[in-house]
């Protein structure tokens, strides 16, 4: 799989100067992360589940989890877990051994795109070995579990039970963790939580491949949901724990982890109490104002400023709860040609010693110490989601991307 591997390679060329690479679900965990992407989640109760995972597939989503927690009712556990074990085998055999990802049996590449990293969201650790045993051989197309509501003292539980898994399965499954719990958000605890998540996500750092955030669940105990107008970090209590967790959690020296983006609750058109947030620069040209004007009326110019700011703070994916929102994630995630410029200008070898130095693009300062760690990141970003040519911006990878 690749990210924009369900438009022509033709349209492919045309947008990038160095296209995403692919990888698959066996690829290296670093490498995974930072390719989730726009994690689209999806009900466990939902009806013909196989057929929407392909459905997605063909749209671009490389990332998916299957909820048995709180997308559905209480009563309903039982039979959204049937219903995944029934889609998950249904999957598995329209999907041949080592098809997973696309190519066919022989290793040649297939036409359309492979399955997407699967994952399923429990409730308690009993279900990540239970739902593993009762899968069979159609564990072969999971990739791991989502852990919500994880501390210290609950996630100890999910992740012994993971590695029961893993020996059941044989094959590596992952954790991603979900920080949501009133213990991180409230002040007078949060310091302790996050001191216990980092030791014990650093202790079984093998399995954990990102950490998510809930921040539904967080403006939840303050009784508060943000409005379309409005990004995650307008709401000040929220915002105050993004940072605290990348402080803590998502550091450059080797001990953070990836942390991914909240998630944006809209996807219908509802009254506007302020100005579009979209800036109008980069819409001027040909039909690209009636893309603006489209993005307003469905309320993405919110989304696409809460992606921007989740990279400015050190969040990297999104949890998506609605197709819409994949592409402009993906689309943003691209490295643009003069990030990239930069990026390889600070990494040169001869540049060890440090120094500063003019960019390529004579408009900024790149001080090669102080910025190394950013350029790393920005070359896996690029790894992951290619690098756009020069005169490619976000407006055509977005139109490409929806045109599929």
């Amino acid at each position: 799989m690749r990210h924009f591997g369900h438009i022509p390679s033709t349209v492919r060329n045309g947008l990038f100067h160095r296209e995403p690479v692919e990888f698959t679900a066996d690829s290296p965990a670093g490498t995974l992360a930072v390719a989730l992407g726009a994690t689209l989640y999806s009900p466990a109760t939902r009806p013909r589940l196989a057929d929407a995972i392909r459905k997605q597939a063909a749209r671009g989503v490389v990332s998916m989890v299957l909820c048995l927690e709180d997308s559905i009712g209480d009563e309903d556990v039982q039979a959204g877990e049937a219903n995944l074990i029934q889609e998950f085998r249904r999957l598995a055999t329209e999907t041949p051994e080592g098809t997973e990802d696309g190519g066919t049996a022989d290793g040649r590449p297939a036409e359309g795109p492979g399955l997407p990293l699967l994952f399923i969201r429990v409730r308690d650790p009993r279900q990540i070995t239970d739902l593993t045993t009762r899968l069979g051989d159609a564990v072969r197309l999971l990739s791991g579990f989502v852990l919500p509501k994880f501390t210290e003292a609950r996630g100890a539980a999910f992740l012994e039970a993971l590695g029961q898994a893993e020996r059941l399965a044989g094959r590596r499954l992952y954790a991603m963790p979900v920080l949501e719990s009133p213990e991180l958000l409230h002040l007078e605890t949060r310091a302790e939580t996050l001191a216990g998540i980092a030791a014990i996500t650093d202790k079984y750092r093998d399995r954990v491949l990102a950490l998510r955030l809930g921040v539904t669940d967080f403006c939840s105990a303050y009784g508060l949901r943000r409005s379309p107008d409005m990004t995650a970090y307008d709401v000040k209590v929220v915002a105050h724990v993004i940072a605290d967790v990348v402080n803590v959690l998502g550091r450059a020296d080797g001990t953070g982890f990836t942390i991914t983006g909240p998630v944006w609750e809209y996807f219908r058109p509802g009254e506007r109490m302020f100005k579009p947030q979209l800036r109008r620069s980069p819409f001027l040209e040909g039909r690209a104002e009636d893309l603006r004007t489209a993005l307003i009326e469905h309320d993405m110019d919110g989304l696409l400023r809460e992606i921007e700011l989740d990279r400015a703070n050190g969040l990297l994916g999104k949890t998506c709860i609605h197709p819409t929102h994949v592409v402009p994630v993906h689309a943003l995630s691209v490295v643009s040609h003069e990030e990239w410029s930069d990026a390889q200008d600070i990494l040169r070898p001869e540049r060890d010693g440090g120094g500063v130095l003019r960019s390529a693009y004579t408009n900024k300062m790149n001080e090669v110490k102080p910025h190394r760690a950013w350029a790393e990141r920005t070359l896996l970003r690029a790894d992951a989601f290619g690098v756009a040519r020069e005169d490619v911006g976000f407006v055509e990878l977005l139109t490409a991307g929806l045109a599929g």
